[in-house]
């Protein structure tokens, strides 16, 4: 199993991520997403679109705006309820999510749907040690607020606060109406977005798995009362299977059904997609059911009428909703963790390759001039004709075999090499990345032949 440590690393030297504000000496928790690593993330929400929206002729894609009224977030119970347990070390005065602590104390335990009180009686009773000092002595936990602040206007007023927000789906839920208005689709249908959210975590930290500023994919999707248990189950099942289709192993995923106990008050039904991260499995993917609470909080706050009358049934009802929400961030380690090899080749030498599937990979193809003064010309003019059409790169330094490896390290999945060959029957030999096999392709082919490779 590849270690958190080698993914850092690698991410780091091959210009996947960078170290947020590095040349200030860092800002904690903050990464920047280099030439590889946007192409990988952008990758990665085109094949959700490509799957969850644009094949699906139940749902709609929109961009809602990072910052609301504050109201929305009144009625979401974001202003009041959206905190974590906060407790801090008497001794070294770190903080800490005390569910958190209580879980790696004993890996057996869920602190799922404790409250303060019973989860500091755990602490006291167990002696749970603090990460940072070994010391087991805690202030009692108190609750602390995730929303990150900012003022609009020119003057720092009360009456100007407002938030970052911290999730992307209330935007479509105070869009509901507009977007079945405007779409005219009827019950059942999705509302897909990506966009950044921003959570004041109390403890980011494994690289990129928990950031304060990350990017969401998620769907609403509006059913009528009485069939979300139906659609919770499909969306579960089509989730896991977008999941496996772009490469993660089944024996690295699993279903983590939540407790009634654990359930989020808005939610009759909830699970995590977990994945077999360095340190082991933990949450990817969330899958909820959340009745209608949603849309009746924005119709109490708001004073709108939000129900949807069906047209066929002349009823009239407020949907329920069920949301697979998934961290790009998330997927985007998750992907490297599993593509990531070192391979023994039969000739002793150790090939570091990244098994990426086709749709995700950075570059699809990589143009390489056998000899650059020689067939630089050709290859270059390949390049520019493949490059209205795919993610392509170009290299022309070292020799043939120590760019093949260079290419295999950073996932791209085919290499063309323009050869003294070319000129005579206009023909490129094609290597693909994981087999190593080579063939030859008519140019005029080209284009055709790598759509194939990499179609998902």
């Amino acid at each position: 199993m590849v270690t958190l440590d080698q993914i850092v690393q690698f991410a780091k030297s091959t210009g996947f991520i960078y170290q947020g504000s590095e040349l200030y000496g860092g800002l904690a928790n903050t990464w920047d997403y280099g030439p590889l690593g946007s192409l990988l993330k952008k990758n990665i929400k085109d094949a959700w679109i490509q799957k969850f929206q644009r094949e699906s002729d139940y749902n709609v894609l929109i961009d809602s705006s990072i910052l609301l009224n504050s109201d929305v977030w009144k009625a979401s119970g974001h202003v009041g309820g959206f905190s974590d347990p906060l407790t801090e070390c008497k001794s070294c005065n770190q903080r800490f999510r005390a569910d958190k602590l209580i879980e790696d104390h004993d890996k057996t335990v869920s602190a799922d749907g404790w409250d303060t009180d019973k989860m500091y009686q755990y602490i006291l009773d167990h002696k749970v040690t603090c990460p940072s000092c070994g010391k087991h002595d805690f202030l009692p936990i108190r609750k602390f607020n995730m929303m990150f602040q900012t003022y609009q206007g020119v003057v720092l007023e009360q009456a100007n606060q407002i938030y970052l927000r911290p999730e992307t789906a209330q935007g479509i839920f105070i869009n509901f109406k507009n977007i079945q208005r405007t779409s005219r689709k009827k019950v059942p249908f999705g509302v897909c977005q990506v966009g950044k959210s921003f959570r004041n975590e109390i403890t980011p930290g494994n690289f990129i798995f928990r950031t304060r500023e990350f990017e969401q994919m998620e769907m609403e999707f509006f059913v009528k009362p009485g069939t979300e248990m139906e659609w919770f189950t499909y969306w579960k099942a089509f989730c896991m299977n977008w999941l496996t289709s772009l490469g993660l192993p089944e024996s690295s995923l699993q279903f983590d059904d939540h407790k009634p106990e654990a359930l989020s008050h808005y939610s009759n039904a909830t699970t995590d997609i977990r994945y077999k991260f360095p340190w082991g499995f933990d949450e990817l993917w969330g899958i909820a059911s959340r009745t209608d609470y949603d849309l009746k909080a924005h119709q109490l706050q708001s004073g709108e009428n939000l129900t949807y009358l069906d047209p066929d049934t002349n009823e009239r009802y407020l949907p329920y909703v069920v949301e697979p929400a998934v961290g790009v961030e998330r997927l985007v380690l998750a992907f490297l963790t599993s593509a990531y090899d070192e391979e023994t080749l039969e000739n002793g030498e150790t090939r570091q390759v990244l098994h990426l599937h086709p749709a995700l990979s950075p570059y699809k193809v990589a143009v390489l001039p056998l000899i650059k003064k020689e067939h630089g010309e050709k290859a270059f003019e390949i390049f520019k004709t493949l490059s209205k059409y795919f993610d392509v790169t170009y290299d022309e330094t070292q020799n043939i075999g120590k760019r093949y490896r260079r290419q295999d390290a950073i996932g791209t999945y085919l290499c063309v090499t323009i050869d003294h060959d070319t000129a005579q029957d206009e023909s490129v030999t094609v290597r693909n990345r994981d087999t190593m096999a080579q063939v030859r392709i008519p140019i005029s082919e080209l284009r055709s032949y790598i759509e194939k490779q990499i179609e998902f």
